[in-house]
């Protein structure tokens, strides 16, 4: 098994095409197997279901400079789940915005890439979150200095739907809401996945879209896997007087048949399951 992540790829900033898209996100889920199978557990299935947004918002959608990564102008990315880091790391290396060789201590004692994504990591890293619900009031924030500045940039945040259950994303998406924070797009990661099992058995938070409508946002649902709805619903949302929500709703271990749908919030992944899903995720050409 190819214990590294992937060197097959650095392509240019902002892709707009579906199908190199696409090729990006496969490779993504390759780099979480990689990332995860060397300590046989952790969070494949939801590095795997979000590979798609990963590779849209790094890729396609966020204005970012890798030989600047402290332009006072970029977009901003905020992880609010600590369930993530996998995936989020993979494509930070991907972009060029973190060294490649170091990602691969990911969750090793001593290492910067632990499970929860800290500023330890360097400027890639925009906050420190992982407390669940937390992640939106620092978004906004960061949205109302960017407004006051006058400056173009963009805040973008990944949230679990597990996190739709704190009470405190609530109020801050009323705040939102009603402060027009057009610079502002947030992106649920609507696996049905939590802790304790499908999220609809421990606490249901239907109707999401809905909830965010009446505090005042745009709000729709889409298919996390449609790249080129993804890059429409990201357009539109760069042209509205209030804030973005997209409910996307993904397929947890996606790209792996044999793990498509599981939710193990903490998979075991021996290293035959690991060499198995890095077949199910070469390309043909590999494959023959």
């Amino acid at each position: 098994m190819n214990s590294a992540i992937s060197h097959e790829r650095q392509p240019a900033a902002r892709i707009r095409d579906a199908a190199e898209l696409a090729r990006i996100a496969r490779l993504l889920r390759r780099d979480v197997i990689n990332l995860v199978a060397p300590t046989g557990q952790g969070y494949v299935q939801q590095g795997l279901g979000a590979a798609d947004l990963f590779a849209v918002l790094y890729f396609a959608e966020m204005r970012i400079d890798p030989t600047d990564p402290r332009w006072p102008d970029r977009d901003r990315f905020l992880l609010s789940t600590a369930h993530n880091t996998a995936i989020f790391y993979a494509t930070l290396a991907a972009r060029g915005l973190v060294d490649r060789n170091l990602v691969r201590d990911y969750c090793k004692d001593g290492s910067v890439f632990e499970v929860n994504a800290s500023e330890r990591v360097g400027t890639a890293i925009e906050a420190t979150l992982g407390s669940l619900g937390q992640g939106l009031s620092v978004g906004i924030g960061m949205a109302l200095a960017a407004r006051r500045r006058k400056s173009d940039s963009r805040i973008y945040l990944v949230l679990g739907d597990g996190e739709l259950q704190e009470g405190q994303l609530w109020e801050a998406a009323l705040y939102a809401g009603s402060a027009g924070l057009s610079n502002l797009c947030l992106i649920i990661d609507y696996n049905s996945m939590q802790v304790e099992g499908h999220i609809d058995k421990v606490v249901s938070v239907e109707p999401v879209a809905e909830k965010f409508k009446a505090f005042g946002w745009a709000s729709e649902n889409i298919d996390g896997h449609d790249i080129p709805a993804l890059l429409t619903a990201l357009d539109q949302a760069r042209g509205r007087d209030r804030p973005t929500c997209l409910v996307a709703t993904t397929i947890a271990g996606k790209g792996v048949p044999s793990l498509e749908g599981i939710l193990a919030h903490n998979l075991k992944l021996p290293a035959d399951v690991a060499e198995e899903a890095l077949v199910a995720l070469a390309d043909a050409k590999e494959r023959t």
